[in-house]
């Protein structure tokens, strides 16, 4: 089984924005910037954006960090979010979720503007998407389209059952699997779906991303078939170091002898999705180079 490792690849996308990047500078301009909003302490969240300064840093984009308490009233988050969107200075807007309860997401996704929207989160962004019309791809379905391409995994003709309908992956990802150019046949299934083994049992594609450990294993799939696993879970040990594990969907011990190839969790899928925010982050930053021209 071809193990498609997403840190190799990703490494290399990111040597090529730090050559693109030293060569805006070189040429006068400013080195694209990315703002985060992070609201709580939620560890995983902080993690995260974490590492996605340290990408930024490694490129050699400016970055910053805006951390807002768990009490933050809804209105102080949009009043924040439209000063960042005033901003010439930054090229792109993220706000990390989940976020606490007394807060829409839908607003707040709302409120990005769709040209500093290197989520993809916006609805403006997600209907050009699925209309083929450009607009920004959600990092993980970019960073996975990134991976399919590297190691040439046919997708014409094929049938590809996406696990899950969240708009952040399962929806645009089924979408995007079926333009021109994908060229397959999708299936997205979820939680009401009857008889799951039978849609995969028939999939030579699979794209797992429910958000629930080992819920897909070897048994239920077709030989031959490649998965990729976008479930990033942590589970509890007490004697690991860290004091958890990271854990996919899917069972990738039960996968040998029969997948031709899958992501690994950790190391596939995530590091990707960072490189396809900072790939949308320097696509925005050469949009706003042209409109001030």
């Amino acid at each position: 089984m071809k193990i498609l490792d997403g840190n190799t690849l990703a490494n290399e996308i990111k040597e090529g924005l730090k050559k693109e990047t030293a060569s805006y500078v070189a040429s006068g301009k400013r080195p694209p910037h990315l703002t985060a909003i992070i609201v709580g302490d939620d560890a995983a969240s902080k993690t995260y954006v974490a590492s996605k300064a340290k990408d930024c840093a490694y490129i050699g984009f400016g970055s910053e960090v805006i951390h807002l308490p768990e009490t933050v009233s809804e209105r102080e988050l949009l009043d924040r979010i439209e000063k960042v969107n005033q901003d010439n200075a930054t090229d792109g807007l993220i706000v990390q979720l989940p976020l606490p309860s007394h807060i829409s997401e839908k607003k707040v996704t709302h409120a990005i503007h769709p040209s500093k929207d290197v989520d993809g989160f916006t609805p403006s962004n997600f209907g050009l998407v699925c209309r083929g019309e450009g607009g920004f791809i959600p990092a993980t379905p970019l960073g996975i389209l990134k991976m399919l391409a590297y190691y040439r995994i046919p997708t014409q003709g094929k049938h590809c059952v996406v696990v899950g309908r969240s708009n952040i992956v399962g929806r645009p990802m089924s979408v995007l699997m079926s333009q021109p150019g994908m060229d397959a046949t999708v299936t997205i299934c979820h939680s009401k779906t009857a008889d799951l083994n039978r849609h995969l049992l028939t999939a030579d594609i699979v794209i797992a991303a429910v958000g629930k450990h080992g819920f897909i294993a070897g048994e239920q799939l077709k030989k031959g078939c490649v998965v990729i696993d976008v479930g990033i879970n942590r589970i509890e040990m007490n004697d690991h170091p860290r004091g958890y594990v990271l854990k996919g969907d899917v069972d990738f011990d039960s996968l040998k002898g029969v997948c031709d190839a899958a992501t690994p969790v950790p190391g596939g899928v995530g590091p990707m999705t960072r490189v396809g925010l900072m790939l949308n982050t320097i696509s925005a930053y050469s949009s706003s180079l042209d409109v001030a021209k």
